[in-house]
This record gives C-alpha cells, sequence and structure tokens, in this order.
C-alpha cells in the first residue's frame, strides 16, 4: 500500500467523498465493508459483497451501483486491488447522437427560459464531459485566458484538460461577470435538471409544458420524438461530431482523454460510414465495361 494511504474501507470511502466525489451508492458499501482492510480486499470478496447487497439486479445495474464506486473508492485510497466487472456490466451501449438541427433547437429553447442551463447544454455539446464533472467545476478549473479547463475529479479518477471553444469560452467569460458563485454552474443534478431539459425539448419540437400536476395526480410527458435524449446524449453527439465534422480518429479520440479505455471509443466508427460507402462508386455498373485484371488463356 503507498504511504500515506488509508487502512479500513470506511477510511477510504471518507477521504474519497472529501475530495468532492459523489455520495451516491457509498452509504451501503460502507455500511458493508466498513473496517475490512483495504489489503484483503480480492475478487471472491467484492463479487460475494456484490449479490450479497444487491441479489436480484440486472449486471450492468449491478455494475452502476456496486462495482464502479467501489473500483474508485479503492483506487483512490491507492489500493491495487484488480477488480473484474460481471458478465454483461456494460449493458446495451447507447450512442445515439442528436443532429445539428435538433442539438441546437434544444439550447436555443434552452435559452429562451434560462440561460445558464442552456449554457451548460452548450458545454457539454463542445468538451464531451460527464454532466457530473460540469457541475463540480469552479472558476478556478477554467481559465478563461488560455481557452481552457480542468476537470479534477473524474469519474475514473483521473484528471484531465479541456480545450474550449471560441465562443464557448466567450460565453462563460460573459457569465462569469453575472455571478459570484464558487462553481460554473450554479445548478444541481436531480428532478429539476431533468424537467429543464424535458421543457427544452418539448419547446424545440413546438409542443407546450404540461402543466404541473395536482395533489395525488402523476406528471405525464406527452410523446414526443426526442424522448431518448438526456443529458449525456450530448457526450454522445461530442463524441459522434468529434469523429464526423472534426475529423478525429479513435486514436485522437482517446487522447482528449474523455474516456479511459481506447476500446470505448470505438462505439463512433459508425459516424464516419461516408468514407467507406463512398467506394460504392466504384463497383461495375450497367454498361460501363470494367477490364480485367486477369488474363486469360
Amino acid at each position: 500500500m503507498p504511504s500515506g494511504a488509508v487502512a479500513t474501507f470506511a477510511d477510504a470511502a471518507l477521504r474519497y467523498l472529501e475530495t468532492g466525489h459523489r455520495k451516491r451508492y457509498v452509504a451501503r458499501l460502507v455500511k458493508h465493508y466498513r473496517d475490512t482492510p483495504l489489503t484483503d480486499f480480492n475478487q471472491e470478496m467484492i463479487d460475494d459483497g456484490a449479490a450479497a447487497l444487491f441479489p436480484n439486479v440486472l449486471p450492468a445495474t449491478r455494475n452502476t451501483v456496486f462495482y464502479t464506486p467501489l473500483s474508485a473508492i479503492l483506487h483512490h485510497a491507492g489500493s491495487t486491488a484488480k477488480i473484474r466487472r460481471p458478465k454483461d456490466s456494460k449493458g446495451r451501449i447507447v450512442t445515439d447522437a442528436l443532429s445539428q438541427e435538433d442539438a441546437f433547437a434544444i439550447i436555443a429553447a434552452a435559452e429562451s427560459f434560462d440561460a445558464e442551463y442552456a449554457l451548460l447544454l452548450k458545454f457539454l455539446l463542445y468538451t464531451g464531459v460527464r454532466l457530473s464533472e460540469a457541475l463540480r467545476l469552479t472558476w478556478d478549473d477554467i481559465r478563461l485566458s488560455e481557452k481552457a479547463a480542468m476537470v479534477r475529479f473524474s469519474k475514473n479518477g483521473e484528471p484531465r484538460s479541456l480545450l474550449l471553444r471560441t465562443d464557448l469560452n466567450e460565453a462563460l467569460a460573459a457569465h462569469k461577470r453575472t455571478t459570484n458563485h464558487e462553481h460554473v454552474f450554479r445548478l444541481r443534478q436531480g428532478g429539476w435538471l431533468k424537467q429543464k431539459l424535458l421543457r427544452a425539448k418539448l419547446m424545440a419540437l413546438g409542443i407546450p409544458m404540461p402543466p404541473r400536476p395536482k395533489d395525488g395526480e402523476k406528471f405525464r410527458t406527452p410523446p414526443h420524438r426526442l424522448k431518448w435524449v438526456n443529458h449525456h446524449t450530448f457526450r454522445h453527439t461530442w463524441g459522434t461530431w468529434m469523429r464526423r465534422y472534426g475529423g478525429a480518429d479513435e486514436i485522437g479520440l482517446a487522447q482528449t482523454g474523455n474516456w479511459r479505455d481506447p476500446r470505448s471509443v470505438r462505439r463512433y466508427v459508425h459516424a464516419v460510414p461516408r468514407d467507406e460507402w463512398e467506394r460504392v462508386e466504384k463497383l461495375p455498373s450497367r454498361g460501363i465495361t470494367v477490364e480485367s485484371t486477369f488474363s486469360h488463356g
């Protein structure tokens, strides 16, 4: 164990939370592993804990609520324990991306009722960061003079730098002049933020937002074609646009630091099928003679 590392899981979890990481799912892990020495963690113990705490969930859910936070806490504490995720832990990989028209329409709609929220959507679209990473940013993490930002607390535990587009940098500078808050975005994750996105999507489609339900009534979302869009969609859109319009290849996307595992970047290979499909123009067609490269005796 590295010098200065904590000894028990409870200590490691506390240190993890003190650095600003999310509290979600941590409490049950602490209750289960409280005084367990970090040196005792192995795959068998971890799998037994997952089965005990979450016996009746899908592998993808178990990965989200157990393996991911446990791995983050152990990694942050300097543990060298290797964690093998359960089979099918990634679930269905979603890479749906917004079209230019829909992305800009949603952001424009958000600007009409909450300029700061619209700026958050633009930040997600042009940096590819996760929502939680954007909401943790403070002004100390933004260097407007260099058009750069630093994500200090990421999902994989490693800080990374961002390059800000000129228009995004200018929008952030204007926003900074209107606030004295420590965080860049004063918004917080939760249902209210999801309601803002729903409102923006419906406005973009010309559909009125349903009124707030009365006591005892259930809120009903009207059917609409952008139902699949959530905040993480903007991250997928960034990856797809970087491939399609920015010309970034798999290696280039991985080097941005937005993904720790280069294999995760391969999901965006589909973004530029046009390059290969253009070869169809070279296929022989009716009325066109294609000379054979073979000699016939």
